[in-house]
């Protein structure tokens, strides 16, 4: 009897059991302007905590970088826990990033909308302010108009939108807003955005050594979430242009984005190369044109993955011009430069 051969995962990794661990190393030795905690796999802004400051912390599973430690520092994050792939972060590695970015003037938990992300974070804020006094606040990201629920949310994902309010909210807390001022700007900002996303391809967790999913080469899967989970259904593949149209339809019949400037966002998922990207920002544009939405800013590029997952994502974001103005505020990351 013959058995069918089964492919090698092919990565540049050590061990898999290693990744995270050894990827940490890396940031840590390439990246200057934070210091990373490795026995609470916690990565921090270089200068965290700044006295007066509202400390910035989110995080979750790894896999997704450059979210979330690759947007730790000026304008942007104090603070990210790293959990292990698709793996959300424990209470005890949230609750140290909390004590280690607190100044006095408390700490925002910025968290996307995953059962494990939800309820570890809120352990965190229980513990910080029973253990230490530290005030802390949380705010839950839930912009995928996909599926409402899936195996990893009850609710909408929070995908797409959690890059953007970062740079949002993190702007805004470098000029010294309070605690309560972030927490109106997050929410304002979570409200204001919708995403959706495909797949053309699963990807390998290295645990797994297999792909999460199979598709067929003539197939794609449409609304599909970062973590490989089921979307909306499995389609037969289409244009770049029909893609962008099953992408924007639910988005633009979800939230009215005529009103004002909006920032837009065509995310890679890992393994599609910037020439696709770029294609379907035009197909997007084109979409927005036809339907009276203007883009003030805009990204392209892989911010939000899922491995080494083809396909993309867009997020559009109804903005006023403060929030151009703060997306305009200097910001030095990894994942994000400008301005400095």
């Amino acid at each position: 009897m013959v058995q069918a051969k089964v492919a090698a995962m092919k990565k540049l990794i050590n061990d898999p059991q290693d990744v995270v661990a050894e990827a940490l190393l890396g940031i840590e030795a390439a990246r200057p302007e934070v210091r990373v905690d490795h026995a609470n796999r916690i990565i921090y802004r270089r200068d965290a905590p700044r006295t007066g400051k509202v400390g910035l912390v989110s995080g979750g599973g790894s896999g997704h970088e450059p979210l979330h430690g690759g947007y730790v520092g000026l304008g942007m994050l104090d603070a990210a826990c790293a959990g292990e792939i698709f793996t959300s972060p424990t209470p005890d590695q949230m609750l140290e990033a909390t004590k280690g970015v607190d100044s006095g003037a408390g700490v925002l938990h910025i968290v996307k909308n995953y059962t494990g992300d939800v309820m570890n974070f809120e352990m965190a804020a229980e513990l910080a302010a029973a253990d230490t006094g530290i005030t802390v606040e949380s705010v839950v990201i839930n912009d995928d108009v996909a599926v409402q629920d899936s195996l990893y949310t009850a609710g909408r994902r929070g995908v797409g939108v959690t890059v953007l309010l970062e740079k949002l909210v993190g702007a805004a807390a470098e000029k010294g807003r309070s605690l309560p001022e972030l927490v109106t700007l997050a929410r304002a900002v979570n409200e204001s955005g919708r995403s959706m996303g495909m797949a053309l391809t699963s990807c390998t967790v290295p645990a797994a050594g297999k792909p999460t999913f199979e598709l067929a080469e003539d197939e794609m899967e449409l609304g599909i979430g970062i973590h490989g989970e089921p979307g909306r259904r499995r389609v037969p593949l289409r244009s770049a242009r029909e893609i962008a149209e099953q992408l924007m339809e639910p988005i633009l019949a979800d939230l009215e984005f005529t009103s004002g400037p909006v920032i837009v966002m065509v995310n890679g998922m890992g393994g599609t190369p910037l020439i696709e990207l770029y294609l379907m920002y035009s197909e997007v544009a084109k979409i927005m044109e036809k339907a009276g939405v203007t883009a003030a800013r805009n990204l392209v590029g892989n911010y939000i993955t899922s491995l080494e997952m083809a396909g993309c994502s867009v997020t559009v974001l109804r903005a006023s011009e403060e929030w151009i103005e703060l997306w305009d505020a200097p910001v030095n990351t990894a994942g994000l430069r400008w301005g400095i």
